[in-house]
């Protein structure tokens, strides 16, 4: 039997038989006090992946718990690090953040920081108050707005055309796009740490749980992993602008640049597939997608031969660096396949 966490109070209670046929609890006092409920209420209970029982008010179902917090920051605290305590707290599931100064006012290089990274890193976050010495944040969006795989299907949208412009960087003389891929990752970003922060109440709340689209507890550490791939996935494409930069947009030699288009379009694929296998919970694409990833990582050593033989000696630190990302697109489709295996095999096999 499992121990009650800590701070939670145990009451026991016999299962009673009334009817011959119907089995019954009694509820705690302190608890229907607290609830407000009385004879006739109605409640809801939702069996976990673990056969426990969660029981609330039906009333009470389509709301999400309002937590709160309160940071507290004084004069020599950097940036970065209330920065970095904003993300523990939007992570662990708090609707409203509030950052408070000891000091009459908020330093403005801290206050800045704050309202950058809400505005680029955090989705459905806004400003309820901005004070001197305070700033509260709400986060509007419920988890019910926007499931985990909607997000995890936006957020593998945006690292796709991100490795797709980055790619076409390397055949075009502007710098803009590449620029814009780089900015484009923030994007990415926000939906990822939508996607943990989700996760993370779920895990312990069955009615986030269901309204999210997750079947059961187990599932949030595989979607975990997924987002973790497509968010390094994202990175790499950015990789690939960055590099592209570094070149000073002189061209690649034709032949160089043919290859990479061609192990670019497998890599992508291989990507694609693999969201296309885990959006739709397909276990015979997934173990397809595994050979195709194998395919992609056999044509790497083809490429860096020639990029060896054709290319200037000062460019190739960075078209092997770029080839590295573009194989990496694949490396990661792979292991999100994988996931979608561990997630299906059950529906692909008999038990004995």
């Amino acid at each position: 039997m499992n121990m009650p966490e800590k701070g939670q109070l145990e009451e026991l209670r016999k299962i009673q038989v009334t009817g011959g046929s119907t089995y019954i609890i009694s509820l705690p006092k302190i608890w229907v006090d607290q609830m407000n409920l009385k004879r006739g209420s109605v409640v809801s209970m939702i069996q976990s992946s673990d056969l426990s029982l969660n029981i609330r008010p039906k009333d009470q179902i389509s709301q999400e718990r309002v937590k709160k917090v309160v940071i507290t920051i004084n004069e020599a605290d950097k940036s970065e690090s209330v920065v970095r305590h904003l993300v523990s707290s939007y992570l662990g599931g708090y609707n409203i953040i509030q950052i408070r100064s000891t000091q009459k006012r908020i330093d403005p290089e801290v206050r800045y920081a704050i309202k950058d990274f809400v505005r680029k890193k955090l989705v459905g976050t806004e400003t309820l108050s901005d004070l001197p010495n305070e700033l509260t944040l709400q986060i509007l969006l419920s988890y019910s707005e926007l499931s985990v795989k909607d997000a995890l299907r936006r957020m593998s949208i945006i690292a796709a055309s991100m490795h797709r412009d980055a790619v076409m960087t390397l055949s075009n003389e502007s710098p803009r796009i590449a620029k814009e891929v780089v900015a484009m990752d923030d994007e990415v970003d926000r939906f990822s740490f939508y996607v943990m922060r989700l996760l993370s109440v779920a895990i312990v709340d069955a009615h986030v749980l269901k309204v999210s689209g997750i079947a059961n507890p187990r599932q949030c550490l595989a979607y975990r992993l997924v987002a973790k791939s497509i968010e390094r996935m994202a990175d790499h494409a950015t990789n690939i602008a960055e590099n592209r930069l570094v070149l000073n947009l002189v061209p690649i030699n034709e032949v160089i640049l043919k290859e990479f288009n061609k192990i670019s379009q497998s890599a992508i694929k291989v990507f694609e597939t693999a969201m296309e296998a885990l959006l739709e919970g397909d276990y015979a694409e997934a173990d397809k997608i595994m050979y195709s990833a194998e395919e992609t990582r056999g044509m790497e050593a083809e490429v860096i031969h020639k990029i060896v033989k054709l290319a200037p000696v000062e460019d190739v630190p960075q078209l092997r660096l770029i080839l590295e990302s573009i194989v990496r697109t694949s490396e990661y489709g792979s292991d999100i396949a994988e996931t979608v295996l561990n997630l299906t095999v059950s529906d692909s096999m008999s038990e004995a």
